[in-house]
């Protein structure tokens, strides 16, 4: 892997027909620097990996060279009638923009140069009517628009596939978005089988991304191990203009309503100075309560017509959505609310500002959000944070001070998923008969499968070849063996076609109380993280969750007492483990200044300085750091320090409060982990409350326990074996089993031409693991268990924090027992208020407790000055 130089505009030009480089220079002026590096490279047909910002010209950095030399092609006659560059995206939207980004130049290009060629461009994904593929099957096009679910129906179809032969260029745009899922395993897998089976010769891969950390690991997930790979790093051409707001000046004494309040006014004053805003919430309800309470604000006070503000998220029709992308291109919205689903690359038009509610949780994310304003390479790109606690305004100044030090966290990609295997196998058969050797080092040549075991490949033949002899839970074989070849069985080519991919049918769960009386729905990923006592909010009331039966959850009603998990809990996104660990450094840097006697007024003013934060922000960041300094006699937690405080609650429970600030994934492991220890030495149940801070363990009296050395009793090679035998008790295995069955044909999801019931398939896939339960090492509840521990949760980081506590890195110490919690445990006490109909409730309980830590600081002769007029 290596970084590419930048070419000159003249050096460039000097390599496209003299046509193609008069329409550049005439349209847009001059190369953009991916432009200057990887133009020159792809037209010696060598890989790339692009990864700049929105608006870098990314789309012709990689197609410009590519549309030259077919136009040279035609020019010299010489272009047939077949598929030379294939473009590949996670997103069909994507695929239409692009599909008009190709057009529009090369419709330009040759009416301006009055050229008689015909350059084809087609899309090919599952929206793609039959009509419309056999046509190009007659007559292909020259550049196939496809998704990677289409691109692998595309490989196994034996007429299409034949049309792939020579293909000299393969594009994968949103790389940054595949590599993290096991849509990008997928993708990995068939591109190795595509270079093996069907081209038999060098293609030349290009990848497209978005900000994205480590680039060398991206670029060996793109082209694979053994292959090289030129990095065209642009991730930091753009300016950015970026602050953290705190929207009252007071964040723990301020009501709820002074907060929203502070917020939407904030919100409404910066829309009003800017033509169109992109307003990023962290979950799909938090999208629709924001653009409803704006609609209602700017009619209210007549700023401008309430139908300029449009929502756009995953959970709105395909129609609405695009009708969103549409006017928003157009520029005929002024204020666009999204949660997730405008991240991407879709061409959303000209935004000039960037408004997130609270933290994006990761550096890249960031990042990502902040390019979609100032759309052009030459804009700055302008972003607002707007914060709703002090914990919020902690994290926030720092992920904005490490995205403009551009330090970004690292990607996570899964490795070996074995449901996916399942799926490569059976494509392979497919494209004819393959030897198993010659397969197993073909996928090993991805980054992917790099490290895959033959052992693990030759459980999942055992499997599909239907030698655990599950027909009579009606799983049959879909491959044959037979000396080390592979072979196809009859029914198999349609049960691919129909049911490849790796997107999960997510399904809503019926509630309903212990005499069947029907309560409402929930969101399947939801209940994955309920266990037994739960406590939960639907329709307004609350329940208590007892158990489930497929795809129907019993619970009962449990009036007047507090959520244990909130309703969107399921939706936030986790805090990434490399920013966590850096507001840990934080953290320890403002303990410092407390700890040598720093002045007060020194002191925030340097934050201030810092970090551009205004001086009310540091005041409030350095008043919250102190008082947990003063409560705990010096003992803040930083990302080399966990403190555990005993705190007994009103209502006579011990909750054990780990302040373990990892990302929330490290510390579902963690907390998973050390709840099993702390049960087995008590012989009593665990509850288990988290956030990306820290969790609570909760026993029901007030009883003593060593907890200091708890770590001691947990050694890093037994926590997977551990959280195994955890997780196989909880609703999530249950969820993710079915997952990773329907991934694996176990259990299909369209069979002979028709849609099986979700509901029935939820039963039936229970019914399979209380089968293959008994199947020692049975690759698809072994595949399961890694993905709900490593792409789930986070568990090698976890065991790493494991390991630095057992070898002294990390130090764990204790207070308590207290009756008042420090004020960094506020926000992991009060998580379970964080329902919205109880955020009013969760605002005055953090206010509660920390009016009483400020009474507990006062006996011990301590007082704060809390006058935030000085600043």
């Amino acid at each position: 892997m290596k970084y590419a130089t930048m070419q000159s505009d003249e050096e460039v030009y000097s390599l496209l027909r003299p046509y193609v480089a008069s329409w550049f220079k005439e349209k847009y002026g001059g190369f953009t620097l991916p432009q200057r590096s990887a133009i020159p490279l792809i037209k010696e047909n060598r890989n790339v990996l692009v990864s700049s910002p929105t608006g870098s010209g990314k789309t012709l950095a990689a197609f410009l060279g590519i549309l030259d030399t077919l136009l040279e092609l035609a020019e010299n006659k010489k272009l047939e009638d077949k598929i030379y560059a294939i473009y590949i995206s996670p997103l069909r939207a994507l695929n239409n923009d692009m599909y008009k980004n190709l057009v529009e130049p090369l419709n330009e290009i040759k009416s301006k140069n009055k050229l008689d060629f015909d350059i084809r461009v087609g899309i090919r994904t599952s929206d793609t009517s039959p009509y419309q593929k056999q046509k190009m099957l007659k007559v292909p096009p020259h550049i196939l628009i496809t998704t990677p679910e289409s691109f692998s129906i595309s490989l196994v179809s034996p007429k299409f596939s034949q049309k792939l032969k020579d293909v000299k260029w393969i594009i994968v745009d949103e790389i940054h978005e595949l590599a993290g899922s096991k849509r990008g395993s997928y993708l990995a897998g068939f591109l190795e089988l595509f270079e093996e089976y069907i081209k038999k010769d060098k293609v030349t891969r290009i990848g497209l991304s978005a900000t994205i950390s480590p680039l060398e690991e991206i670029a060996k997930f793109l082209v694979g191990i053994d292959r090289d790979c030129n990095i065209v790093d642009a991730r930091f051409l753009k300016r950015i203009d970026l602050r953290v707001i705190s929207p009252v000046r007071d964040l723990v004494n301020a009501t709820e309503t002074e907060i929203n309040g502070g917020i939407y006014k904030t919100m409404v004053n910066e829309i009003m100075k800017h033509r169109t805003t992109l307003v990023f919430t962290n979950t799909r309800h938090a999208a629709e309560r924001v653009s409803y309470k704006l609609k209602k604000l700017v009619e209210a006070e007549k700023l401008f017509d309430a139908d300029l503000i449009g929502a756009h998220h995953s959970s709105l029709s395909r129609d609405v959505r695009l009708e969103v992308e549409e006017k928003l291109k157009k520029g005929e919205l002024k204020v666009v609310v999204s949660s997730t689903s405008l991240e991407l690359g879709i061409d959303i038009g000209y935004i000039d500002l960037v408004l997130l509610l609270s933290s994006p949780k990761s550096v890249s994310r960031l990042l990502q959000r902040l390019g979609r304003a100032g759309h052009h390479i030459r804009s700055t790109s302008k972003g607002i944070i707007l914060v709703v606690d002090r914990d919020d305004l902690v994290e926030c100044t720092v992920l904005a001070k490490l995205a403009k030090e551009r330090k970004i966290d690292r990607v996570y990609i899964p490795r070996n998923p074995l449901d996916v295997l399942s799926q490569l196998i059976v494509a392979s058969s497919l494209m004819g008969e393959t030897d198993k050797e010659l397969l197993y080092n073909t996928l090993k040549k991805s980054y992917t499968f790099e490290t895959l075991k033959e052992e693990d490949l030759k459980s999942v033949i055992d499997y599909l070849t239907g030698r655990h002899e599950l027909d009579s839970k009606n799983v049959y074989a879909k491959v044959r063996e037979n000396d080390g070849k592979i072979r196809v069985k009859k029914g198999a080519r349609m049960i691919f076609y129909t049911n490849s991919g790796t997107i999960p049918e997510e399904s809503l769960i019926s509630v309903f109380t212990e005499n069947n009386k029907y309560v409402g729905n929930l969101e399947e990923e939801f209940v994955e993280i309920l266990s037994p006592g739960d406590i939960f909010v639907l329709g307004g009331s609350t329940y208590e969750f007892i158990t489930s039966k497929g795809n129907k959850i019993i619970a009962k009603k449990a009036e007047g007492q507090k959520p244990t998990v909130p309703s969107w809990f399921s939706e936030v996104l986790p805090l990434a483990y490399d920013s966590a660990l850096e507001v840990g450094k934080f953290r320890e840097y403002i303990t410092n200044m407390i700890r040598n006697n720093v002045n007060r007024s020194e002191a925030i003013e340097k934050i201030s300085k810092d970090f551009c934060i205004s001086k009310t922000a540091a005041f409030s960041i350095y008043e919250y750091i102190l008082e947990e300094y003063l409560f705990t006699n010096g003992k803040v937690p930083n990302d080399k320090f966990i403190l555990i405080e005993i705190y007994d609650d009103e209502e006579g429970r011990r909750n054990f409060i780990f302040h373990t600030l990892y990302g929330r994934r490290v510390v579902d492991s963690l907390s998973r982990a050390l709840a099993y220890v702390l049960s087995k030495d008590l012989n009593s149940d665990i509850r288990i409350s988290m956030t990306d801070n820290g969790f609570i363990l909760t026993i029901s009296e007030r009883r003593d326990y060593d907890i200091g050395n708890i770590f001691n009793k947990i050694s890093p090679n037994e926590v997977y074996t551990i959280l195994t035998e955890v997780i196989m008790r909880t609703e999530i295995i249950k969820r993710r089993f079915r997952h990773v069955a329907e991934r694996s044909f176990m259990l299909l999801k369209r069979y002979k031409g028709r849609e099986t019931n979700l509901d029935r398939r939820q039963i039936n896939s229970e019914v399979l693991l209380s089968v293959v339960k008994e199947i020692p090492n049975f690759p698809i509840l072994k595949e399961t268990i890694r993905e709900i521990l490593e792409d789930h949760m986070d568990i090698n980081n976890a065991i790493e924090v494991i390991r630095r506590v057992r070898n002294g890195e990390i130090n764990v110490e204790v207070i308590g027992p207290n009756t008042v919690p420090s004020p960094f445990a506020y926000e992991i006490i009060a998580k379970e208020h964080s329902d919205i109909v109880l955020a009013e409730e969760k605002r005055e309980l953090i206010k509660k407790l920390h009016n009483e830590v400020i009474e507990f600081l006062r006996k011990k002769g301590i007082n704060i000055d809390l006058n935030y007029t000085e600043v």
